[in-house]
């Protein structure tokens, strides 16, 4: 029984853990700034995954991959951990984890769309409903009527909502990647693959940014690097490797549409941690948002 329902199982995990990471992720953000977020918690993700593989598979490092794997899954963790998660990150700072997980909403409809042009898959009816009650429930959340009633403004900063897309479209695009590349290779040592691809591309851009001071000033802050911590073991190790497990049993689509319920298991959380005024339209927004989802796959 567990067996069959393996897939739909490592995707609410990748649920929950996403919920917890994103809260974690805001709050060290905001306290050290989103690059030395991003680089330490790589570092703690590529230990935790190298001594939980040395357990599981005998070694701490993915020896055993194969130069296609290697090519696809690091592709993938440039894309998804660099250039996605870089812009993530400063979206929480900027308009929060909730409202960025909100948007993140967006990456089934984006994977939807990237699979009928590069691998030519089929989209119904059904399937641009499901993009369009996506599109429109995000929609619901990010504008409102501003001041002259003719015109619709933004809630939130558009700099803010501009990164969180970029975010979504990393994730997107990773996850395609990362598909490619893994075939029936053990999804943690393909996480790994991924997270050396992402610190090297962090090394390079804390280099070129002269960053390395700040960063190393960041482990003086005990609180942040708690939260790191917990953010890390959540996100690139546990969230991370479970969604990769995922679609290795179920579709991709399905996956990400169980996933995404993390956009309504945050509200509750950044409304007892964050002390946020959550608005009843903001509610409908998320739930109208999961249910385009679902629809689309």
């Amino acid at each position: 029984m567990l067996q069959a329902h393996l897939g739909e199982l490592a995707s609410l995990v990748t649920a929950v853990s996403w919920t917890i990471t994103a809260v974690a992720f805001e709050s060290a953000g905001k306290r050290v700034g989103s690059l030395s977020v991003n680089f330490i918690r790589l570092v703690i993700a590529f230990i935790l995954i190298g001594i939980f593989t040395l357990f599981t598979r005998g070694m701490f490092l993915p020896l055993d991959a194969t130069s296609t794997n290697w090519i696809w899954l690091l592709v993938s963790g440039i894309i998804g951990f660099v250039i996605g998660d870089l812009f993530l990150f400063q979206a929480y700072v900027e308009i929060g984890s909730r409202i960025s997980m909100l948007i993140m909403a967006a990456v089934p409809p984006i994977t939807a769309i990237t699979g009928f042009v590069l691998m030519e898959e089929r989209l119904t009816l059904v399937d641009m409903l499901g993009m369009f009650i996506t599109v429109g429930g995000i929609a619901l959340v990010i504008l409102v009527r501003g001041s002259n009633e003719r015109k619709v403004e933004l809630s939130h900063p558009l700099k803010g909502l501009i990164f969180a897309f970029i975010g979504a479209l990393g994730q997107a695009f990773g996850l395609i990647f990362s598909k490619m590349g893994m075939g029936n290779y053990n999804p943690f040592a393909a996480t790994q693959i991924r997270v050396i691809a992402g610190l090297i591309g962090f090394a390079v851009i804390i280099t070129l940014s002269r960053h390395w001071g700040k960063l190393f000033t960041s482990f003086k802050n005990l609180k942040a690097m708690g939260e790191i911590s917990v953010g890390a073991f959540f996100g690139p190790f546990l969230g991370v490797s479970f969604s990769l497990l995922a679609v290795q049993y179920i579709a991709t689509g399905v996956a990400s549409t169980i996933m995404s319920i993390s956009r309504i298991l945050i509200i509750p959380v950044s409304i007892l941690i964050f002390k946020e005024k959550v608005s009843f339209k903001e509610i409908i927004g998320a739930i109208i948002t999961i249910v385009g989802v679902a629809l689309l796959f």
